[in-house]
C-alpha cells in the first residue's frame, strides 16, 4: 500500500513537471536553428542575447543539463554504484527492517544497520568523486548553455517582448 502512495506521489510530480517545465518545451527544429547562428558584435550584444535566449530555452536547456547529468554518470561506473549502494540500502532498510531483529542471539536495530552502511557507502561514495562530477557538469552545462544562448541570434518575437497587449 505505502508503494501505491510513493508511485501516485512520481506520477503527480512527472505531471506538474510536464505542466510547467516542458510546457515551454522549443522544437528542436527551433532550438538548433544554425541559420540563427552568429558572431555577436560585442559583449553587450552576447549579454542580450544569452539573457533572452536563457528565458525563450530554459525547459531545453533543462534537457541539455539533464542529458549532461545522465552522460556523467554513466562515464563514471564507481558513482554510479555508489549511489545506487546508498539509496539502495536506504530503501531496502525503511522496507524491510522497520524494527529490531533477532539474529544469531544479537539484536540489530535499524539504526545499526544505517551505520553500517553509512561506514561503507561514504568512503565508496568518496572514492567515486562526487564534487569533481558535480563541477564537471556545472561547467560543462555553463559553457554548452553559454555559447549556444550568446551565439543564437533571437527571432523576431523578441523584439515585441516588452510590449503589452491590448
Amino acid at each position: 500500500m505505502e508503494v501505491l502512495g510513493h508511485v501516485n506521489n512520481i506520477s503527480e510530480y512527472a505531471r506538474s513537471l510536464k505542466d510547467t517545465r516542458l510546457s515551454s518545451l522549443r522544437h528542436p527544429g527551433e532550438f538548433f536553428d544554425y541559420q540563427r547562428v552568429s558572431r555577436p558584435k560585442d559583449m553587450q550584444e552576447y549579454l542580450k542575447r544569452a539573457s533572452y535566449n536563457v528565458r525563450y530555452f530554459s525547459a531545453n536547456y533543462a534537457i541539455v543539463v539533464a542529458l549532461l547529468a545522465v552522460y556523467s554518470l554513466i562515464s563514471n561506473p564507481l558513482l554510479l554504484v555508489a549511489l545506487g549502494f546508498l539509496i539502495g540500502g536506504f530503501l531496502s532498510i525503511n522496507r524491510f527492517v522497520p524494527e529490531p531483529i533477532e539474529f544469531n542471539g544479537k539484536v540489530i536495530t535499524p539504526q545499526n544497520l544505517y551505520v553500517g552502511l553509512f561506514v561503507i557507502g561514504i568512503p565508496l561514495l568518496w572514492i567515486a568523486a562526487p564534487i569533481s562530477t558535480f563541477f564537471w557538469l556545472v561547467g560543462s552545462s555553463g559553457c554548452v548553455i553559454g555559447a549556444h544562448a550568446g551565439l543564437l541570434e533571437p527571432g523576431v518575437e523578441s523584439e515585441y517582448e516588452g510590449l503589452e497587449t491590448v
